[in-house]
């Protein structure tokens, strides 16, 4: 048995929960990673795993050797990276993903800076509004807006952004502007039914207000550009709104009932092992993120 290749493929199975799903990932057969896992049980002497027709999960024994399984993976990664160079100069492929309009305007930017600063890197974006598995999507750093659950990987805050109620000043003219969040039923209201989307929006002091929407739009984008033509009031991340409010397109209002920042951060799994590639792009993204004023 390649006690290497097992305990890899123990730490992914940890990751999953799934033995088919694991064979997928590593382009295996479940029987080869159920082979795999059977022979570490034994040279090991304890229970890896308790399976169910529904999930596999850690045992305590589980639990304990996943910890030292990941530290002695990262630590040879590092040794074979430090001696064939990767260690210390980015080459490769880099993989990004963040939400959608987040990414386009604020990290795409950052993407193609850093592969004109490092020429023999190619990139790979993967820009969408719903939650992404970083591990399972070969994904090497990821940006996140909102509180992160834990997950033992590392984490950068790098700024934070506002939930705003924004319309066109004309709009506000016509219509008037709302003073509490509850007049917000006396408006028309124009919603976004994208994947982090809610038909009860919350303000400060945990107020919720449930929203009848007179348009519902599939995109932030859509429901934005609706606003900002004067036709009814939505609800948006102020960086989405950011050029709009420069030019006087749009108006944020109820700004005293705003729940609290949500914040921005940079995670990726590797923390200190991290190679080059993924060490030089962090670096530029914290000093450009937090630099940005949109966002802080």
């Amino acid at each position: 048995m390649d006690r290497w290749q097992a305990m890899q493929i123990f730490v992914r199975v940890a990751e999953t929960g799934s033995f088919a799903q694991t064979a997928r990932i590593l382009h295996m057969s479940a029987p080869a990673v159920t082979r795999s896992i059977a022979a570490l049980e034994v040279l090991i002497g304890a229970r890896l795993f308790v399976r169910t027709t529904r999930s596999v999960k850690l045992t305590e024994a589980g639990g304990r050797y996943l910890d030292d399984c990941r530290r002695i993976l990262a630590d040879m990664l590092e040794a074979e990276a430090s001696a064939a160079g990767s260690y210390a100069t980015p080459t490769g492929m880099l993989a990004i993903t963040a939400s959608l309009r987040f990414g386009q305007m604020h990290v795409l930017p950052i993407m193609t800076e850093y592969l004109d600063a490092y020429p023999s890197m190619s990139g790979r974006t993967f820009f969408v509004d719903r939650p992404v598995n970083i591990v399972e999507e070969g994904i090497d750093v990821a940006v996140r807006i909102g509180h992160l659950p834990d997950s033992g990987f590392t984490a950068i805050k790098v700024g934070s952004v506002r939930r705003v109620i924004c319309g066109a000043p004309a709009y506000f003219e016509k219509h008037g502007i709302p003073s509490t969040p509850n007049d917000l039923k006396l408006h028309r209201v124009v919603a976004s039914t994208s994947a982090w989307a809610s038909p009860e929006w919350t303000f400060a002091g945990g107020q919720r207000v449930t929203i009848n929407p007179t348009l519902q739009c599939n995109t932030n984008e859509a429901s934005i550009a609706t606003a900002t033509a004067g036709w009814g009031v939505t609800r948006a991340l102020n960086y989405q709104i950011g050029p709009a409010l420069a030019a006087g397109e749009l108006q944020i209002v109820l700004t005293e009932h705003e729940e609290p920042p949500l914040p921005i951060h940079i995670l990726y799994p590797e923390g200190r092992h991290a190679p080059a590639k993924v060490r030089a792009f962090v670096d530029m993204a914290v000093s450009r993120l937090r630099a940005n004023r949109l966002l802080n």
